[in-house]
């Protein structure tokens, strides 16, 4: 890897300002679901372990450069010292002398938490001059937010070119997943992607063909592929005009040698709700008053049967709405499959993207897979094959 890492550093007596990503869900003024803070403990501690003192700065929500006091990071406190079994002190901006002052007066072994950076218009406009104030805060920079890293604000990208720089303990993790799983695979390499659009997603399509040996084509962007192949979908969720790009990059596929798996079998229903009534039939078969909301099990069949015959696997999006059941029954049995394969040591397993985190923990399979991103966008973008500031201003 082309950037130093935590253990590259002389962190003792120094101050460290980390980037993380602590946008956590809050309702009331109290976390619902601290991940994200309990993820960043392992950064922390081992600054504090190596005699640092860890600055913490990070974004919470969209307040556009303006201070919202709903949107302050004094109310991640409690759960940041419960997370991180140290004491949380916190300044209420992330520059200027309440920021100095904060800073001058960290005590050993306590964590300083600054105001949310996005209150500044400066943040996410990477401007030169905020960027510079942040970095005066500290001596050493770690960049532990992957989640981040495909924006180039002054927190993520502007101060790793004034500081020493290095990334965390996360998103050195994430980053050697990513490696495993896309830049330096173990090969086959199989690609699921689902979802509801093409639109969102023809880069990442157009990237994926060149560079696995199957792709799978899922969830509600599927239909649009069936129906640029002539195929019926009825009242589906389909992106008619978009044919000729789905065309396209079918015939991309052929010529690099990648194997496109589309539905050959349908689960359809004339109501979306749970519970509604619903029938397999082929995949060019939908009735013209029924919409597709999933695959069908000759579907999951070949999905299986290229899991087994592959070495690495990357996963975005679900293959059906698995929200609503019936309709998850897809997913939820190609989720098993995977980490069956993978709790006995024969595939890499990397999945991220919301819906797909969802899915994989309403199966009961997240912590069987090899590494669960939760960097959403950053995670999609290194999919598309971007370069990410964040990650691209370590190096």
């Amino acid at each position: 890897m082309g950037w130093k890492v935590l253990d590259d550093m002389d962190l003792a007596g120094r101050r460290v300002l980390v980037r993380v990503d602590i946008n956590v869900p809050v309702e009331n003024g109290h976390v619902t679901d601290a991940t994200r803070i309990e993820r960043i403990a392992p950064t922390v501690r081992d600054i504090l372990a190596k005699g640092g003192k860890p600055i913490l700065l990070a974004h919470f929500d969209r307040p556009k450069g303006r201070v919202v006091p709903e949107m302050s990071l004094a109310q991640l406190v409690p759960a940041l010292a419960g997370a991180l079994g140290a004491p949380v002190a916190f300044a209420r901006d992330c520059v200027g002398d309440v920021a100095r002052a904060a800073v001058a007066g960290m005590q050993p072994g306590q964590v300083l938490l600054l105001e949310n950076t996005r209150f500044h218009a400066g943040e996410e406009a990477n401007d030169p001059a905020f960027a510079r104030e942040l970095a005066a805060l500290g001596d050493v920079f770690v960049n532990d937010a992957f989640s981040a890293a495909h924006r180039a604000h002054a927190s993520t990208t502007g101060i790793a070119h004034l500081l020493p720089s290095c990334a965390g303990r996360l998103m050195e993790e994430e980053l050697s997943a990513l490696d495993r799983a896309l830049g330096n695979p173990e090969r086959p390499v199989l690609a699921i992607v689902g979802g509801a659009k093409v639109s969102t997603k023809i880069d990442l399509l157009r990237n994926l063909v060149g560079k696995v040996q199957h792709l799978v084509i899922g969830g509600g962007m599927a239909n649009t592929f069936l129906a640029a192949q002539g195929a019926g979908v009825g009242k589906s969720l389909c992106e008619h005009d978009l044919a000729d790009t789905a065309r396209a990059i079918l015939a991309e596929a052929k010529a690099q040698g990648c194997a496109v798996i589309l539905p050959a079998d349908v689960v359809v229903a004339r109501e979306f709700r749970a519970g509604a009534e619903s029938r397999v039939v082929a995949a060019d078969q939908c009735p013209d008053d029924a919409m597709i909301l999933d695959v069908g099990p000759v579907s999951v069949a070949h999905v299986t049967k290229a899991v087994a015959a592959s070495r690495t696997l990357v996963w975005n999006g679900p293959v059906g709405a698995f929200e609503t059941p019936p309709f998850d029954a897809a997913t939820m049995e190609i989720a098993r499959a995977v980490a069956a394969k993978t709790r006995a040591g024969r595939l890499v397993s990397v999945a991220g993207g919301g819906d797909t985190v969802a899915a994989l923990h309403a199966a009961g399979v997240a912590d069987d897979m090899t590494y669960v991103s939760g960097a959403g966008g950053a995670f999609l973008e290194w999919m598309e094959g971007k370069v990410l500031p964040g990650v691209a201003a370590l190096g």
